[in-house]
């Protein structure tokens, strides 16, 4: 575990909350108001916009946009190239007809919450105003457009539950048994974390 931070010199970080062993990479952008905890890993061109908010021992990969509205909580892992959104039905508030809808954040700000120890695989889309539940784990490439069940593995475009997975990130099925093979968590570990 690192104990202080590591900015690598072609990355602008403006906010004044980042927690002790966190590493930002190049090119990536941290704004003033985005908050990181501690020993996150930001990979080359991810940004985090003021109003987000990032855990601690979370895993940022490559080219990740995390928006304002949007809460990553602790123990979190996002695949390259992972799209979040917060607006349901987003127009540029430049244009006259739009502009009163954006004069206040409440008429258009959707928040997004992943909960601990989910994982989000490559190229995914979460979709605005939808909770991801502790552990679960998003298929590369799906579109998740509902909220997402503790523990549970999503796929396709809209994403579908295909399955179970542990807290380690193995699936589960009837043939491994009652306790996970890996690390012994039993199905009445799960449920003491819905």
């Amino acid at each position: 575990m690192m104990h202080s931070n590591q900015v690598h010199p072609q990355a602008i970080v403006e906010c004044e909350t980042i927690g002790k062993g966190s590493r930002v990479w190049a090119f990536a952008h941290v704004m003033e108001g985005a908050s990181l905890g501690t020993d996150c890993n930001v990979g080359d061109h991810a940004f985090l916009e003021t109003g987000s908010y990032v855990g601690n021992n979370v895993t940022i990969k490559n080219h990740v946009c995390i928006w304002e509205g949007i809460v990553i909580e602790d123990d979190v892992f996002l695949g390259p190239h992972v799209v979040f959104t917060n607006d349901k039905y987003p127009r540029s508030p430049r244009m006259s007809r739009t502009s009163n809808r954006y004069r206040q954040k409440e008429t258009w700000l959707e928040s997004t919450v992943v909960k601990q120890g989910s994982s989000i695989g490559a190229n995914s889309t979460i979709m605005p105003g939808i909770t991801l539940g502790a552990y679960s784990m998003i298929a590369a490439g799906s579109i998740v457009t509902r909220d997402v069940e503790p523990h549970a593995l999503m796929a396709g475009s809209p994403a579908r539950r295909v399955g179970t997975v542990c807290f380690c990130g193995l699936k589960t099925s009837p043939q491994t048994g009652p306790t996970c093979p890996n690390c012994n968590a039993t199905i009445a570990d799960f449920m003491l974390h819905d």
